[in-house]
Formats: structure tokens, C-alpha cells, sequence
């Protein structure tokens, strides 16, 4: 008979990013500076009111919050592509028209090396 497994109760918490309701927590302080910014610059510098200067607030904590998430939020980058090592013939699409004699004059050559072995 084999004993029973008793399972421990885990804080599902643990291991994820800080929130504070949706909005990631790490990323209060830096649209705090970005509000703050806009509210000197477009307010009180430029004088374009209220809803110019929540605008630009708003796109600046978007902006922000895109170019510094951690896949969380659209990602950051598109990963690049893995390259490796192909035996194709090159061929030109600029001169394409051109070169179909040549493509298939050198596929003859390798099918009689290939014959002859």
C-alpha cells in the first residue's frame, strides 16, 4: 500500500510581477515622472490645457509602458529569425528573365555528374 501524498498549500502569488489592481507595479513610478513632465511642459510652459496635457500624458505612459514591458504587454521585439546553412543555388530576382538557361544548363550538368558515378 503506498502512502498518501499530502499536498503543501502555495501562495499563488509568488512568482509574479507586483500589481496594484491591473496595472503593473513597476511601472507606477516611471508614469508618475512621465505625468508630471507632461503637466509642467504642455500646462504650464505651452499653455494647451487640460485635455492636451492628459493626452500627452496618456501617450506617454503608453509609449512607456510598450517599450519597457516584459512580454506582458505586446512584448518588446520581434525575435530574430534562426538562420542556418542551406544548399540551394542562388538565384537573382532582378534578372530572373535572364537566367533560366543558366539554372537549367547547370541542373543537366549535376544530373550527368550524378549518372556517371
Amino acid at each position: 500500500m503506498q502512502p498518501e501524498k499530502k499536498f503543501r498549500v502555495v501562495n499563488q502569488s509568488l512568482g509574479t510581477q507586483p500589481k496594484i489592481g491591473p496595472l503593473p507595479a513597476e511601472q507606477i513610478f516611471p508614469w508618475l515622472v512621465i505625468t508630471i513632465g507632461c503637466i509642467f511642459g504642455f500646462y504650464y510652459m505651452l499653455n494647451w490645457g487640460w485635455l492636451a496635457t492628459l493626452f500627452a500624458s496618456l501617450w506617454g505612459c503608453a509609449t512607456w509602458w510598450f517599450v519597457s514591458s516584459n512580454k506582458s504587454f505586446l512584448g518588446k521585439f520581434v525575435g530574430t529569425p534562426r538562420i542556418s546553412r542551406g544548399y540551394m543555388q542562388f538565384i537573382s530576382l532582378i534578372n530572373y528573365s535572364a537566367q533560366p538557361n543558366q539554372i537549367n544548363h547547370q541542373n543537366k550538368v549535376k544530373r550527368t555528374k550524378k549518372i556517371k558515378r
